[in-house]
């Protein structure tokens, strides 16, 4: 990814960071317009990069929350837009221009409550050869561990590298099916001297799409939820694809959402519970009491934290 890329995204973070400490309410269309660049990058800008920052929405425009105003210097705000933009995002960037990111003065005047990005150190050279193949069109090897098993992957059509919550995956072409694989698995990763012509839906898709979950029949699931927690669907979206369809009168919401899998919806509603659910499908709704059930009705266990595994 080339510098000048970076450079324009900093400039980008750090005049929206500019306008809103001055109290400005901000159009993301507007934005777009000034930028030059598409709308869904000025919404990722707003609800993903900038998610530590006390954004309100009214009527379509993002402000910051007054009594954060005027809080920032021009030097915060720039290196804030480095961090949000640059640190994390992107780790085949040099990191020496924000070596200094984090004074004393920074850490006691701000919590950071972003997403917390996996660590790719010793990874860099991997993430920059991907980078390359997916400018250059060109098709790559590698091997893919996932529980346990290796499986071995031969001329894939790479698109594109897509940052979910903190994680990159690969979202790829794989004897003509858009998968998505883990960066961190990757290994043996080389490229071929085969190029491929990328595919403008797929692209389309992979830029509507706002999880990593892939299908080619997207799955609708429609939630009611409380006037209690409302709000926090309002700011910002907590579903990917998620749509709010209707404000109820006593202050909750109908949301849609059009997944590939239902574990990006599953998850949500157990942690919102009970002031979340589902509407349709019904089996959703029933699957999820019924392993709410099954798990009241077990016996509790010695607990054996020692012995937890994650992959």
């Amino acid at each position: 990814m080339a510098k000048g890329h970076h450079d324009t995204l900093v400039y980008r973070l750090s005049q929206m960071l500019v306008k809103l400490n001055q109290g400005e309410h901000l159009d993301p269309k507007s934005l777009a317009d000034e930028f030059g660049v598409n709308l869904r990058t000025v919404q990722r800008d707003l609800n993903e990069r900038f998610a530590y920052l006390p954004l309100l929405k009214k009527e379509g425009r993002y402000h910051l929350d007054p009594t954060f105003l005027g809080k920032l210097s021009l030097k915060d705000i720039q290196h804030f837009a480095g961090l949000a933009g640059i640190q994390g995002l992107f780790p085949s960037l040099s990191n020496d221009f924000l070596r200094d990111i984090f004074d004393h003065q920074m850490e006691s005047a701000l919590l950071v409550k972003g997403h917390h990005y996996e660590d790719l150190r010793g990874k860099e050279k991997a993430f920059k050869t991907l980078e390359r193949a997916i400018v250059d069109r060109q098709k790559i090897h590698f091997s893919y561990t996932k529980e346990g098993v290796t499986k071995q992957y031969s001329d894939v059509a790479p698109y594109r590298l897509v940052n979910n919550k903190g994680i990159w995956y690969l979202a790829a072409v794989d004897s003509g099916k858009l998968k998505t694989f883990a960066f961190t698995r990757i290994t043996n990763l080389s490229p071929t001297e085969i190029s491929f012509e990328p595919e403008p839906e797929i692209s389309q898709r992979l830029e509507a799409e706002d999880g990593i979950w892939i299908s080619e029949e997207p799955r609708e699931v429609v939630l009611r939820i409380a006037p209690e927690v409302a709000g926090y669907f309002q700011r910002r979206k907590l579903i990917a694809n998620q749509v709010i369809e209707k404000e109820l009168e006593n202050g909750g919401l109908i949301v849609s959402a059009k997944v590939g899998h239902y574990n990006q919806v599953i998850p949500i509603v157990r942690y919102w519970i009970p002031h979340i659910r589902v509407i349709s499908p019904d089996s959703l709704q029933r699957d999820i009491e019924e392993q709410l059930k099954a798990y009241l009705q077990s016996p509790a266990s010695t607990p054996q934290l020692s012995g937890v595994h994650h992959e």
